[in-house]
């Protein structure tokens, strides 16, 4: 194996790797505000089609990992210029992702966590949309992330409607 090669493999390496931390920062970050036991959070009026909690980590367990794969598939075959747009796209993308927990059970508001997941949902398209000029296998594979995000989007709509007076 050549020096180019080594280099080649070892910058994969290095871009999954900044992938993966950054996603599980994120997961992180963001589950530290979530209290699905509080009394503000069990008093608010849900739709018969919100799923039981335990679906929620169930869910975002894949789609965190797919994100992380994903991002570091993209940005290990990018060219160096849309490298730095993409791990900017990313980091976005991460920051609104962890941020939407806080505006919804932190500052225990409904309406703010809608603000914060309707941004995410433009940030995912726009990720995927960078993702795609790069690697389209990577940006395929956020799909369901956005389609969950989206469902999620419309789950934090149905609660603002449903408790206005709170």
């Amino acid at each position: 194996m050549n020096q180019q090669t080594r280099t080649a493999r070892g910058d994969r390496r290095k871009s999954y790797a900044f992938a993966a931390v950054a996603v599980a920062a994120t997961a992180v970050a963001g589950s530290r505000a979530v209290d699905a036991d509080s009394d503000w959070y069990r008093k608010l009026d849900k739709p018969e089609w919100q799923p039981p909690s335990w679906a929620f980590g169930a869910v975002w367990t894949p789609l965190y990992a797919s994100l992380a794969w994903a991002g570091g598939r993209g940005i290990s075959r990018a060219a160096p210029t849309e490298r730095t747009r993409l791990t900017a796209a990313l980091g976005a993308n991460l920051a609104l992702n962890a941020t939407w927990n806080h505006l919804f059970f932190r500052f225990r508001s409904p309406q703010a966590g809608l603000v914060g997941t309707a941004l995410l949902d433009v940030s995912n398209a726009l990720l995927i949309r960078r993702l795609a000029l790069t690697d389209r296998t990577a940006a395929v594979a956020l799909a369901p992330y956005a389609a969950w995000c989206l469902f999620a989007t419309a789950l934090n709509l149905s609660l603002v409607r449903r408790n206005r007076r709170r």
